[in-house]
């Protein structure tokens, strides 16, 4: 049987991959869901492997979504973050790195608030480079796992209608989407108000729909945005009521459709702004079955960047 390799020996982002690349991704991570499934969830695959989380911004769903696919894959893992480090003291990114570096790692899971920090670390290192997230960039693995959902959910992301509603301008998640979305297919608005709208969009042939109504008619999926206030240096709208007025997802929105749409967030969620608690309560999305294929999917590329370098084969 030929084993099959993903193209890239990093993960930087959805703008690396091809099409096939993503369609490997999603096939090994139909299969760790299976194992995810099963009372004994770990398997040796990456035993002897070990990687470095190195988070220099705050994080929840992806740092323990990380660890737990590099737990059930049985790898020896380290943990940094920010907090408490030498960072603190004054150290720098460069001289962090290379102290972790010197522990001879295998792969590092970065996240950091400046745009293109992962791409730096690959010049300085031989270990395999995971982008958890840099500044407004990309987040690739959150990419796959919303387009993965969406694939799962509707069969198919091909000709797929996908609102991406919020603070695009601001969003490493947006263009992970586009670039995931668009390669697989699927037709793309994006909504919002046009200050968190970037110009940039017009590049990817991407329609600007200024009204959630008729986006929500139009959408078979809608992604939805959290604001990133800590992000925002001057003034995009004149309130966050205006804001949850004019975007927020309400529950007589949903029904008024009087269709089945996606709702999708990747976290984390300010309810009642971008979001009422009445749609999260009735189980109107499909948040949870992200958490859920979040681990899959990063169990998936941590296998096959992995598999790639250290010649590993699968091993259920």
């Amino acid at each position: 049987m030929t084993i099959k390799h993903i193209s890239v020996n990093n993960l930087l982002g959805i703008k690396y991959l091809s099409k096939d690349d993503i369609n490997l991704i999603f096939e090994t991570a139909n299969s760790f869901k299976e194992i995810l499934k099963r009372k004994i969830k770990k398997v040796p695959t990456l035993k002897g492997i070990t990687i470095a989380n190195l988070f220099f911004e705050n994080s929840t769903r992806t740092k323990l979504s990380f660890e737990l696919a590099e737990k059930r894959l049985s790898a020896d893992i380290i943990n940094f973050s920010k907090t408490g480090s030498s960072i603190s003291k004054g150290e720098t990114l460069i001289d962090t790195v290379n102290n972790i570096l010197a522990m001879k790692v295998d792969m590092i899971i970065i996240r950091h608030p400046s745009p293109g920090a992962a791409e730096f670390l690959t010049r300085s290192t031989d270990s395999c480079v995971i982008n958890a997230g840099d500044g407004t960039h990309e987040h690739p693995t959150q990419g796959l796992l919303d387009t993965y959902s969406i694939n799962e959910k509707l069969g198919s992301v091909d000709n797929k209608r996908v609102l991406i509603l919020g603070d695009v301008l601001h969003s490493r998640v947006a263009l992970s989407n586009i670039f995931a979305l668009k390669l697989l297919g699927a037709k793309i608005k994006v909504c919002g108000p046009k200050s968190l709208i970037p110009k940039f969009i017009q590049n990817f042939d991407i329609n600007y729909e200024p009204n959630l109504e008729k986006g929500l008619y139009w959408c078979d999926a809608v992604n939805i945005l959290r604001l990133q206030n800590e992000r925002m240096n001057e003034t995009y709208f004149p309130s966050l009521r205006e804001y949850h007025n004019l975007y927020g997802i309400k529950l007589s929105s949903i029904k008024s459709l009087r269709k089945e749409i996606l709702i999708l967030h990747p976290g984390p969620i300010n309810r009642g702004v971008e979001i009422t608690s009445e749609v999260l309560d009735n189980k109107k999305t499909i948040i949870l079955d992200q958490v859920e294929n979040g681990v899959a999917i990063r169990m998936a590329v941590l296998y096959l960047l992995a598999s790639k370098k250290n010649g590993i084969s699968n091993s259920n």
